[in-house]
This record gives C-alpha cells, structure tokens and sequence, in this order.
C-alpha cells in the first residue's frame, strides 16, 4: 500500500511505503514493520512512532538506544522496516513510520504512513489457587481462588475439578472491565470439605486462545482441613471392679486430621505419666488414629478416684465439653478445658458402683 503520494515527475516522486495495515504477533515472538521510502528523498531521518496525539511515543531513530528495535537491513537510505523482539501486550497500538525534512530551522515532519494496527496476544501466567487463611473443619463450604494475569485476548475459560469431577462455579471475574492490552482474572468456588477429603485434590483449569493445552493448577484439600478427633474409651474389666483388682482404660483419638495430636491422662485433675501410648496408625481415608492405656490397681485409697483422657488436636485452643460426676450426675465442664473424657472409679461393695463416661464418646467393653 502506498501512502504519502506527492505529485511529480514520475519515478522523481518521493514515496512513503507502508504497506501493513494490521499485525497480530504473540507475546515473546518478532514483531516485523515494514517502511520504505523511493524516489527523490529529502535529506532527513525517517523515525517511527507508536500512537498518535499527546500520547504519541518514539519507538525508534537510528540514533539513541532502543534495546529491543533494531533496522531490518542496517544503513539502508530507502528501507526503514524496523523488527520489535520480545514484544509485549503494552506494545500494542498503531504504529506509524514518519519522515522528516531537515532544514535551517531543525526537523521537520513531512510525510507518515498510514499507521500499521498492533495486537499482541500474551499467554495467562501459570494459575494459582489458594485457600482459607486458616483450617476448616467438614461441613460450611469454604471459599478456594483461582488467580491469573498478563493475558490477552480477554476471553478466557475457568473450570474447577474436585479428584476429576467438574465443580459448580461463577463466571471469572476478569480486570480490568473496559478495553486494555492486558488482563488479569479470579475465580472462586465453594467447597463444602468432608472427613475423607484429607486426600482430595481440587484443580483449577484454563483455557485462553493462545494456549495449545490448558494450564492448570492443584491445591490439595488436607492443607485445608481439620477433622476433630473422635474419642472412644473402654476399660477391662468392665465395671464394677473388685478392691486391688488391675483395671486398664485405653483412649482412642480417631478419624482426626491433621495428625499433631496428644493424649494425656489425668488422675484427679493431676497429669500422670503412666499412659502408655501406641504408634500413630494412619487410616485408609488418610486420616489418623492415636491410643493410649492406663493400668491402675484399684486400691482402697482410689476408690472414686476420677481418671480423664485429655487430647489436644493441631494446637487448637481449648473445647469445652460435658464429663461425667461420680454417681452419674451430668454437669458442663467448665470453659477452657481441652476436649477429654472422665471415667469415675468405684468399687463392688458400693451401693452406686459404677465407671460413668461423660456423654458423646463411646465406650467400649459393654456386653
């Protein structure tokens, strides 16, 4: 395409060539623009120019520094085509190449191209996705985000996958709203976790024009979940137990995530050390399971003697829970205390023997 033409003398006619009216190019690549000049040319630089206006910029003369623009043919006085490397999605806008007349009074603009239509189509960023600022327990869904940036075209597709299976989301919100040469995207989906999800994966999926395959990232759902402990307590032999007969409670945390857990026994509000703990045992759902047993002699002095399991779960604060008085009598425990279970010793020969559990843990042992 020819722009700029002066009437003349034939081939005397100066001509400013710029033949592209529009270049798409992906972000990273060359991008090419063509410029050449015929006939008689006035003395003078041919310079190019992005934009027009108060927001016109100088993209390249052949003196200064320009590190990403070099001349296509080097010192060439009628081909001007200038090869933009690495070009970004702020690189795009209307590029023209201009001539200029050099005279008594400076630099004069005499002749510019039509102007050759810059896109540039950039690949999103690697996605990311995070979670809740702290660990959920199963239940309320919990709110998981996916980010992105740095694309262009603005259309871009989001897909959220539990283990494989397509999730339920809203449309990504995508930034900025009016018309730019980049942009950047979220997108959030609720997620109500179970006590099996301890080895789930959750995976947000894109899919962007310039991607020859969809980007995707993976959060695994146990950095976000927190399963309480179950207790279950058992003694052997079930009670009533005679005067100086072996009695053992064992305490078992189970189904808990993640797996910082402890038992400690309690003899009348006072720790002791003489539980005996077994190993950590993982559970098939990735979850865990903690035991721990006391063997005590059921002396005269410990009759009605209070012995309670305490855990602590992934250092939470303190739960308060129901326990069991002696005699069967219900009443909260007061505020503060971990969660634990209580059993109460008593002996054959007492009118209301018994070994009582406080409600909600389940007790092992019963016929």
């Amino acid at each position: 395409m020819m722009v700029g033409f002066v009437p003349g003398a034939g081939a005397q006619e100066f001509q400013l060539l710029q033949p592209q009216g529009a270049e798409s190019v992906s972000a990273g690549e060359t991008l090419t623009l063509n410029c050449s000049v015929t006939g008689k040319v006035p003395v003078g630089p041919v310079k190019w120019f992005k934009d027009s206006g108060s927001g016109r910029q100088l993209v390249y003369e052949d003196k200064g520094s320009f590190p990403r623009v070099t001349r296509a043919v080097s010192g060439s006085d009628t081909d001007f085509t200038i090869r933009i490397s690495d070009p970004r999605p702020e690189d795009a806008g209307i590029y023209r190449c201009v001539k200029f007349k050099t005279g008594l009074g400076g630099e004069e603009e005499i002749r510019s191209g039509a102007g050759t239509a810059v896109t540039v189509s950039a690949r999103p960023s690697a996605p990311s996705v995070s979670g809740p600022p702290s660990r959920a327990e199963p239940g309320p869904p919990v709110t998981f985000t996916c980010t992105s940036g740095g694309f262009s075209p603005r259309d871009i597709t989001v897909t959220w996958l539990k283990n494989g299976a397509k999730l339920p989301a809203p449309q990504p919100r995508v930034l900025p709203a009016h018309e730019s040469v980049s942009y950047s995207m979220s997108s959030t989906v609720g997620v109500s976790l179970t006590a099996g999800d301890a080895r789930s994966q959750l995976t947000c999926q894109i899919e962007h024009s310039t991607l020859p395959a969809p980007l995707r990232a993976t959060y695994n759902l146990s950095d976000a979940l927190r399963v309480p402990p179950r207790l279950r307590v058992g003694t052997d032999p079930a009670a009533p137990v005679a005067l100086n007969e072996s009695v053992t409670f064992t305490c078992r945390a189970e189904g808990f995530y993640p797996k910082d857990a402890s038992l400690t026994w309690l003899e009348n509000g006072n720790e002791t050390n003489l539980g005996k703990p077994s190993p950590l045992a993982e559970n098939p759902d990735g979850t865990y399971t903690l035991q721990s047993s006391l063997e005590v002699n059921a002396t005269e002095q410990r009759n009605q003697s209070v012995f309670t399991c305490r855990v602590v779960h992934d250092s939470q604060p303190p739960v308060s829970v129901w326990s069991a008085e002696p005699r069967g009598h219900i009443s909260p425990s007061p505020p503060g205390e971990p969660l634990s279970v209580t059993a109460t010793l008593l002996f054959q020969d007492d009118p209301s023997a018994l070994l009582s559990w406080g409600p909600g843990a389940e007790r092992e042992g019963e016929g």
